[in-house]
């Protein structure tokens, strides 16, 4: 592994062995609690579908798992914007944005918008009513979009903003808060 700069002393390994977040980094961390909790809802309903064999419509819940899934979409797009929009490039300088972290994570970003898309587009063409094996393939974008975020929070708090700790400056630490705080 090659020598990253250490510029904050924040970096230092906790008593977990854990990497302490700078504000930033931590701040990004905490909105995936929220963020979690959602996601585990609009899985548990979208889980749910299709699974009543009796049930010979299924658009009231697919309509509701919209609702869920929306609300969701709305509270993820500016985390992931802030990302993307900020710490992807700060530490691309680093580690380059064709291969590696950076470019998983903005492809899994990308993959779990188009599976969000893909599932609200789906319920807005639903024509009622919607038998069990239909609003099981449709109720299948959200809980995929549900499998990546789930991993790819998982991979941001163990692998990438450790490393952003790591790597980026006390500066460009700066330059995220200062982003972070910029109203959406």
């Amino acid at each position: 592994m090659t020598d990253m700069p250490h510029h904050c002393s924040s970096m230092m390994a906790g008593s977990n062995g854990q990497v302490t977040l700078c504000e930033p980094l931590a701040q990004l961390k905490r909105e995936h609690g929220p963020l979690r909790e959602q996601m585990d809802a609009f899985a548990g309903m979208a889980a749910d579908i299709g699974m009543d064999q009796e049930k010979t419509d299924w658009s009231r819940q697919l309509a509701e798992l919209k609702e869920k899934v929306d609300a969701f979409a709305r509270e993820l797009d500016p985390h992931s914007e802030r990302e993307e929009g900020t710490l992807f490039p700060l530490m691309a300088k680093y580690i380059g944005r064709q291969m590696g972290p950076i470019a998983v994570m903005e492809y899994e970003h990308e993959l779990a918008k188009q599976n969000l898309k893909t599932f609200g587009e789906a319920v807005a063409q639903v024509k009622e009513p919607v038998d069990a094996a239909r609003a099981k393939e449709i109720a299948s974008y959200a809980l995929q979009a549900y499998a990546v975020l789930t991993d790819h929070f998982m991979k941001e708090e163990n692998v990438l903003f450790p490393m952003a700790e790591n790597m980026l400056s006390a500066e460009e630490k700066e330059e995220l808060s200062r982003a972070l705080r910029q109203p959406d």
